[in-house]
This record gives C-alpha cells, structure tokens and sequence, in this order.
C-alpha cells in the first residue's frame, strides 16, 4: 500500500475520498490520523491555488505525497460568489448553517431558478510530480433547507436531473455525481496503475 496524506480536516471530505480510493494500492492517510490539522491560510485566488497550498504545507512537513482540494459553491446571480470562500462566506468560524442563511439571504431579491454550480479543484504532490484535475455539478440553489447527509452547502443544492438535494441523496450516489467525486475520480484514474 502507498500511503498519501490528504490535507484536509474535513471529516465529511475524508470519508468520501476514502471511499473514491477504496480498493486501490493508495492508502489514504487523514490529519486527524497524524494528529496534525493545522489551520493553513488559504489566500489563493483560485481554487488550484488553494488546493496547491494545503498540497504543499503538508507535503514540507511530512514530506509523504499529498492530495488536497480545494473546492466551493459558484452562484451566477451572484457573480460567483460565494466561490473561494465558500467555507467561511459568513465569516470566520462560521456553521455550515450561518452560510447557507447567508447564501439565500442574498439570493431573496433574484428570480428563481438559482443557477449553481459547485467546483472542486483536486491536486496530487510528490517529489516529483503535481497532478491537478477539476471536477463540476451543474445544478440550482432552492429556498428549503432539506436532508440531513452531506455537509455545507449540500442540504440547498439540487443538483441538475434530480429532486432530491445532495444532503437527500444516498452517500453512495453522491460520491457518483458529486464534483468532488468526479475531480477525485479523474485524479484517481491518473494515480492508479
């Protein structure tokens, strides 16, 4: 087995590319199972650049091959928001909660649909090479909060050709749509022999 580090303190991002990896020679290694989740600031303008920084801090400290993500929700009325800031688009230590208010408090003065999309920017380091693969969900925000799977935005995204919200879905068929899922899923198909 190779062991790769993922750099993310995400419990629900780890369990899915845990589950994406499944039955791979790669291990995939959490900070939680190094005892190490830093707070690594991710000042970068796009998600690549994000991703790269996380890939990057823990490739120095550990020097162990990587993989990190960066990824977000991209709304069109609202010129892209929340975008790289996604995770706290309501602030420093915000809920997943705060933003989702956030998100429809500011799509209230627009006519529905909510076109969306999330974006998720997956990278690989070594010493030797620096993979990078983008993965997409097309789909709209609805007003509802609704399902109690998945995490941050999830419970508000309907994804394109469902009903149901990504927070509805089973784990499984998420992991097979999700723009995570297919970033990792790409990168995956490139790291495995």
């Amino acid at each position: 087995m190779k062991e790769v580090i993922f750099a993310s303190g995400n419990k629900g991002k780890i369990s899915e590319v845990i589950k994406i990896f499944g039955g791979s020679e790669f291990k995939i290694i959490s900070l939680y199972d190094l005892g190490y989740v830093p707070d690594i600031i991710e000042d970068g303008e796009t998600f690549e650049d994000n991703a790269k920084i996380k890939a990057e801090f823990i490739f120095k400290k550990y020097g162990k091959p990587v993989i990190a993500d960066d990824s977000g929700l991209v709304v069109e009325q609202l010129n892209g928001e929340p975008g790289v800031y996604s995770a706290r688009y309501a602030g420093e230590n915000c809920t997943y909660d705060d933003n989702n208010k956030k998100l429809l408090k500011a799509l209230e003065g627009f006519k529905e649909p909510h076109i969306a999309k999330f974006v998720c920017c997956a990278v690989y380091l070594d010493q030797s090479s620096y993979i990078c693969e983008m993965g997409e969900v097309d789909g709209s925000i609805i007003s509802d909060i609704r399902g109690n799977h998945g995490f941050g935005y999830d419970p508000i995204f309907l994804p394109e050709g469902f009903d149901k919200t990504l927070a509805e879905i089973d784990i499984d068929l998420k992991n097979s749509i999700s723009h995570r899922a297919r970033a990792f899923n790409k990168l995956r198909s490139r790291l495995v022999k």
